[in-house]
This record gives C-alpha cells, sequence and structure tokens, in this order.
C-alpha cells in the first residue's frame, strides 16, 4: 500500500479554533512538516476572514513560502477570482471545493452545486495562467447536515461531469465523519475508475472513531494521498456535527510512510502537542496517548 499524507491543521485544523496560531508560526510548521517527510499541506484558505477569522492571514503564509515550497502546499479557494487573488500572492496548487449537496454548498459558500460547477472551468483557466494546478474536491461526499445520505449517482455524475476536466486530483471528503469503511472504499474506487488520469485523495474526518479504518480503506482503494491534522484538529464551522480531522499522528503511525522512523514520530507528537496546547484545544490523537505511555520496550514510545 503506497499512499501519502497531506497535513491540513493550518486550514482545516484551524477552522473551529477558538484561537489564531501567529503567521511565522504557521511559516514554521509547515516547514517542520516537509522536514519530517509530510509531502503535501494544505496551508490556508480563501474563506470569507469575518466568517473564519483563522484564515484571514493565509496570503501572507504563502507569500512567505519560497517557490519551491509553494509548489507542495494547497489552497482552498472557492471561485475563480479566489485563484487569482491567490495566485497574485505566488500560490500555484488551488483545491477547488464545493460540495456534493446543495444546502451544504449554500450553507459554506452561498450558491448551489451548479453554480460552483459552472465556475470550475473559469477557475481551472485562471490556475493554467500561472502554470498551476487544480484538485476537485467534494465536499458532503458522504453524507450532509441538512439533507442526510447524499446519493451516489448524485457524487458520481460530480465525478464525471465534464466541467471539472482539467483537475489533477478528486479530493473524496467525509466532511462529517460519518463515512464507515465499506462506503469509503467504494466512493473511492468509483471515482479511481471514472478518473483513472487523476489521483484521489480522501479526507476524513474521526467524529465516529473510524477516521484511520476508513483511510486505509480509502488507500486500499485507490486513494493516492489522505488527509489529517496535529491532534485531531479540526471541523468545519458550516456543518453541524462535524467534529476534528483524524489525527496526522494516528494516520502516520497507521500507515507507516517511508520517511517515517519511531524518532521522526516522535518529533511529529511533540508538533501536535504543542499546537494543541498553543490553541487551547484538548489534543485528540490515540497514538499520541499511545506514545505517552509507560511501554518503553516499545520503539515508538516517546521518551
Amino acid at each position: 500500500m503506497s499512499v501519502q499524507l497531506r497535513d491540513v491543521t493550518l486550514r482545516d485544523g484551524l477552522q473551529l479554533a477558538g484561537k489564531n496560531l501567529p503567521t511565522q508560526r504557521k511559516v514554521d510548521l509547515v516547514r517542520e512538516l516537509f522536514a519530517l517527510g509530510v509531502e503535501h499541506i494544505e496551508v490556508g484558505s480563501m474563506a470569507r476572514p469575518d466568517l473564519v477569522p483563522t484564515m484571514a492571514d493565509s496570503l501572507d503564509v504563502v507569500a512567505a513560502l519560497t517557490a519551491e515550497e509553494r509548489e507542495r502546499v494547497w489552497l482552498w479557494v472557492a471561485t475563480p477570482r479566489h485563484v487569482e487573488r491567490a495566485a497574485a500572492a505566488g500560490a500555484r496548487s488551488f483545491q477547488y471545493c464545493f460540495s456534493a449537496s446543495d444546502s451544504h454548498n449554500r450553507a459554506n459558500i452561498g450558491r448551489d452545486t451548479e453554480a460552483s460547477l459552472a465556475a470550475m472551468p473559469d477557475a481551472v483557466a485562471a490556475a493554467a495562467e500561472v502554470g498551476g494546478r487544480v484538485q476537485l474536491c467534494i465536499a458532503t461526499s458522504f453524507t450532509c447536515p441538512f439533507e442526510g445520505v447524499v446519493p451516489l449517482e448524485r457524487f458520481a455524475g460530480i465525478v464525471e461531469d465534464p466541467r471539472t476536466e482539467g483537475a489533477v486530483d478528486v479530493v473524496v471528503a467525509d466532511t462529517l465523519g460519518q463515512a464507515h469503511p465499506a462506503e469509503v472504499a467504494r466512493r473511492v474506487a468509483l471515482a479511481a475508475a471514472r478518473r483513472p488520469g487523476l489521483g484521489v485523495v480522501f479526507h476524513g474526518h474521526d467524529t465516529w472513531g473510524l477516521g484511520v479504518v476508513n483511510a486505509l480503506a480509502a488507500a486500499e482503494a485507490g486513494a493516492t494521498v489522505v488527509d489529517g491534522a496535529l491532534g485531531g484538529l479540526g471541523g468545519c464551522p458550516f456543518a453541524p456535527g462535524a467534529s476534528g480531522n483524524t489525527a496526522t499522528e494516528d494516520l502516520a503511525f497507521a500507515l507507516r510512510p517511508g520517511w517515517l522512523d519511531p524518532e521522526r514520530f516522535g518529533v511529529l507528537v511533540r508538533l501536535g502537542e504543542e499546537i494543541t496546547a498553543a490553541l487551547d484545544e484538548p489534543n485528540r490523537s490515540r497514538a499520541r496517548v499511545g506514545a505517552r505511555s509507560r511501554a518503553e520496550a516499545f520503539e515508538w514510545v516517546v521518551r
């Protein structure tokens, strides 16, 4: 099983936090995670700062990174204008996101799903003008807080919609953390089969305690990248019932990417502890609990 990690602490992880991190700490965290070996990072969002104030400095973070670093960080966008503004700040990798359900898309973005789909070709064109790339991110790929289960046909129709041409990946998002492994495998496999030229990213939450097993199911079904946030931070402010992301520490321990060893795992655990403490947020990582146990004969225990 070969799958990469994307850390989303600085976007999804901060969305519900009552406190923010200083801009320079965000930049430093990007570099610390890259130094460990984490392959991709979601660095921020173009969401309205009055609605999601922790994202207000996202373009400042992008501007502080090197051109090489910007190639490996993703920025959440929802309109072509978002792409244009982000590109002017130096962003080159854009996660164009909208919801499979109209109700959540209206709550989150202020328009129905069809309007977001109709605008995607312009977002792809705006990214192409600066040599950038766009992911198709489908929020509420499984369930919606207002409509319930999202029909498989609805999800498949978006995956196959010709207006999404030009995307480099499909992000299958379990926004509420209500999916179970069999359904994760089903929808990830569908995306992989129907868009064979694209990568598949699984974005999971751990609301019902299935974050890690869902990520494993996604990887076995064809996902090339899975998302996590340090300490299990995060959730959607416009999705009642959503809780934190699957913890990056837990995913790393379960998936054992090639860059991970006990020493680097210890650094990752300490980073999660530092960031959650700075935000006055609970650390929900189960691997962190194990790492801080007294089972000292186990090499993954952090001393």
